[in-house]
């Protein structure tokens, strides 16, 4: 048993930093743009381009694993994710750091599903329980951490070492596990009539979906050509996909499994606080950047709150997860997670780190009772020779909910931006005491200051109401957000009584010794 938990342990390293970086350059991308001479649109391809290759590899991962067995592909994949963590932080200019962060994210993307597989085949009773729920902090935590680590980093030594951070652990990943890891055996014979269309089939689906989903947000969705056509593209390949999997015998992604309920519920879950983890990592550091003006390492700290209060929850859960349904303890925490989100609803362009406190805490909290059961409950009754496939499945709708979420929030910050300004507009006119005697006073004190030009000096006092009528509309906004994602969190809790109480697997695995 010693020898598997210290196994495990190992494994879940490398799902924490293949984690980690999704979100580690999150904060610090105007550094890593300045540093590559690059501009925002094209360092935003630093946080898509890994995104998109490891959206794409997760639901491989299950074939690549009875392929190759469980330990030879998180090796490589370890060792893949060190080589090219190594080469991104070499990058010479944005082009090539595109291409290794890609590279990045599809060779280390694999790290992520076999850890749940090797859980499930290791542990059993509570000591499954405690594994689901080591796995359901990493998920969330290290997303939640990687703008904390990432903006300490970048400010105390070079965005450099977002990437050279990797190395250590990594190295240490892909000479243990290959020793102690010892669930299954490759399966050449796999190579032979695999569904090779349906891979072709999910990458470009998977691909053109996720490059849509980012990309929309910026470039106003189906009004740009390139938009509309990624977007009929991955419609296209996605129906042909689902047909090819129904139909074929040995399909890539077990979409069978599919017909259990609580797979089917548990993937609804997933794709649910999938939205809520990747969307508020990404709400929360964009206010904090675009309304209060705060630096990498700030934003960091800022957010830290979330990741302290969720390891805190840990030993709470536990506890409870021994005495109580787990159904019951995923309602609270997705109930939990809503009411966290309403916390973020009276948000005003003042608040800092002491105001967001109470929110975040709320939420770090909430995340250990809302990922860890839906872990537990989704997974823990599959036969391990299906465990494999379902998990990369499980996997990837986090990742889509996360997507689709950040593309949501995207949208109704462009969208909602303009109609509060708008609402706002209205009020500031010469009725309004307040904004003239503001424009009065801030054209006096810079007519004086511009040595007594007044139509200048009144330019700038509009300017400046035109500055403060933007911010408190980005404000607005923002709790907009918050708002949906909180509706969402309201559905899924609604839905947690149609889950069945977890049944144990149906036959061990053939391949498990």
């Amino acid at each position: 048993m010693a020898a598997k938990v210290f196994a495990f342990a190992t494994m879940c390293v490398g799902f924490f930093i293949a984690l980690l970086d999704i979100q580690i350059v999150s904060a610090s991308l105007n550094d890593i743009g300045g540093g590559l001479s690059a501009g925002a649109d094209e360092t935003a391809w630093v946080q898509t381009s890994y995104l998109i290759a490891e959206i794409v590899v997760i639901p491989l991962s299950g074939w690549l694993s009875r392929v190759m067995s469980t330990r030879w592909l998180f090796c490589a994949s370890a060792v893949g994710f060190t080589f090219t963590s190594l080469l991104c932080g070499w990058a010479w200019n944005i082009e090539s750091m595109i291409v290794f962060r890609a590279l990045q994210g599809f060779l280390g993307g694999s790290m992520i599903p076999t850890v749940f597989t090797t859980a499930f085949i290791y542990f059993n009773g509570q000591q499954r329980v405690i594994a689901a729920a080591t796995i359901g902090c990493i998920s969330s935590l290290a997303p939640t951490l990687g703008p904390t680590i990432g903006g300490w980093i970048t400010d105390n030594y070079s965005w450099h070492w977002l990437f050279f951070i990797n190395l250590a652990p990594g190295i240490f990943v892909a000479v243990v596990v290959p020793i102690l890891v010892r669930v299954d055996r490759p399966n050449l014979s796999l190579l032979r009539g695999a569904d090779y269309l349906g891979m072709a089939l999910m990458a470009v689906f998977l691909g053109c979906l996720e490059y849509t989903l980012e990309e929309g947000p910026r470039w106003d969705w189906f009004g740009d050509d390139t938009i509309r056509l990624t977007a009929w593209i991955s419609g296209v390949a996605g129906i042909a996909f689902l047909w090819r999997s129904l139909t074929y015998s040995q399909p890539v992604v077990d979409l069978r499994a599919l017909k259990s309920r609580n797979f089917a519920l548990g993937c609804f879950f997933s794709f649910v606080t999938g939205i809520g983890i990747f969307a508020t990592i990404y709400l929360t550091p964009l206010f904090l950047g675009r309304v209060r003006g705060f630096s990498a390492l700030e934003i960091g700290l800022a957010v830290f709150s979330t990741g302290l209060f969720q390891v805190c929850a840990i030993p709470v859960y536990t506890l409870f997860a021994r005495r109580v349904d787990l159904r019951w303890l995923m309602m609270f925490g997705l109930a939990c997670f809503a009411v966290s989100m309403w916390n973020f609803t009276p948000i005003t362009h003042d608040w800092g780190w002491r105001e967001l406190l109470l929110p975040q805490a709320f939420r770090g909290f909430s995340q250990q009772f809302a990922v860890a059961p839906t872990v537990t409950l989704t997974l823990g009754g599959l036969a391990p020779e299906r465990l494999k496939l379902a998990s990369g499945l499980f996997n990837l709708m986090r990742n889509l909910g996360g997507a689709i979420g950040i593309a949501a929030c995207g949208t109704i910050l462009n969208d909602r931006t303009n109609l509060h300004f708008l609402r706002l507009a209205e009020h500031l006119n010469s009725s309004n005491p307040a904004a003239v005697q503001l424009v009065e006073r801030v054209a006096t004190a810079e007519t004086v200051a511009r040595g007594g030009d007044a139509v200048h000096g009144h330019a700038a006092a509009v300017k400046l109401l035109w500055s403060l009528t933007l911010r408190e509309a980005q404000t607005q906004t923002f709790a907009d957000a918050f708002m949906v994602i909180a509706l969402c969190f309201v559905v899924a809790t609604l839905m947690v009584p149609l889950m069945r109480k977890m049944a144990a697997p149906a036959a061990p695995s053939s391949d498990a010794h």
